[in-house]
């Protein structure tokens, strides 16, 4: 999709940060905070440097994905997502990699912070994280062009984010001086579980994304998961992502003794089964855009849901 001329340069700014992918970076850190309120973990000021410094990666990795893909040629007027500013002409590619550099510069400073808290754990999450984002789309072999995209987001938007958040806020009441590797009681199998439901969820916008641009993916060499599995199984992929996110409220209630008030995150099943009848049905923009979109709200009506249920036993609520 090309740009218009009458598109202003904070549109443009606006849109190059792409403020509807930020329920992925925002999500994980609200589940992290939840499940610390609900074991007495919770620590205010790490909790907020962690979720201003994951929105920061998550806005430069969407800086540097739409850089990186313009200047690889992934980025033609043929593509049915949204406007990306470096292949549509309204921001010249090397503020697009300024902009990119600074922001990820915000997420190192704030990062410091973490790690004096965190030592050296956070440290390679952070280093780690950055580093994950940039090869993304860019570098010699950019892994979001052969089939490992869907990987790095649950692993990086899931798992990794929730139990960071966690062991942030843990680590402050669990351990004292500047730790060098992960202190009893820090990361536990509940932070890793709920990690993986919202790596499950944050992998499923990818998945819509990437069966939108399945046919302009293959044509410019991009091969995504999507790509390799072709739209069949991405749609298989897709079901499997929403059952494995809505399995683990029930474990944590049944398996780990957390109220039953978790089960709460179901109340968004109907807008999962309206997403889900979109993305079984359409391949085109039309329809795929509002449902990524959609995708996203459902991540964070559920991270929310999900966390407030969490939460809630420390209210005397089972």
């Amino acid at each position: 999709m090309t740009a218009t001329a009458d598109i202003s340069r904070t549109r443009a700014w606006l849109m190059a940060a792409r403020p509807q992918t930020l329920p992925a970076g925002a999500s994980p850190v609200v589940l992290g905070i939840g499940l610390a309120v609900a074991d007495g973990r919770f620590a205010a000021v790490p909790a907020l440097a962690a979720l201003v410094g994951a929105l920061l990666i998550q806005v430069g990795t969407n800086f540097a994905n739409d850089y990186f893909d313009a200047v690889k040629g992934a980025d033609t007027p043929s593509r049915e997502g949204f406007t990306r500013v470096t292949a549509g002409g309204l921001i010249e590619p090397r503020r697009v990699k300024l902009a990119m550099a600074g922001t990820y510069a915000l997420a190192v400073l704030v990062g410091l912070y973490l790690v004096a808290v965190g030592g050296v754990p956070i440290l390679v999450v952070g280093l780690s994280s950055i580093l994950a984002g940039l090869l993304y789309t860019g570098g010699p072999y950019p892994y979001g062009y052969y089939g490992l995209g869907d990987l790095f987001v649950f692993v990086y938007f899931g798992v990794v984010a929730v139990a960071g958040t966690y062991y942030v806020q843990a680590v402050t009441t669990l351990a004292s001086g500047f730790p060098v590797g992960l202190p009893a009681g820090t990361v536990t199998p509940e932070a890793l579980l709920v990690g993986a439901a919202a790596g499950a969820l944050s992998t499923a916008i990818l998945v819509v994304n990437n069966v939108r641009d399945m046919e302009t993916d293959a044509a410019a060499g991009k091969r995504t998961l999507a790509v390799m599995l072709g739209y069949r199984y991405s749609r298989v992929e897709f079901l499997v992502l929403l059952a494995a996110g809505y399995a683990v409220p029930p474990a944590l209630w049944l398996g780990y003794g957390y109220p039953a008030a978790v089960m709460l995150s179901w109340l968004t099943l109907p807008l999962a089964g309206l997403v889900a009848r979109t993305v079984l049905t359409r391949t085109d923009g039309e329809a795929l855009n509002p449902a990524l979109e959609r995708t996203g709200q459902l991540l964070a009506l559920y991270a929310v849901l999900l966390a407030a249920g969490l939460a809630a036993g420390q209210m005397g609520v089972v």
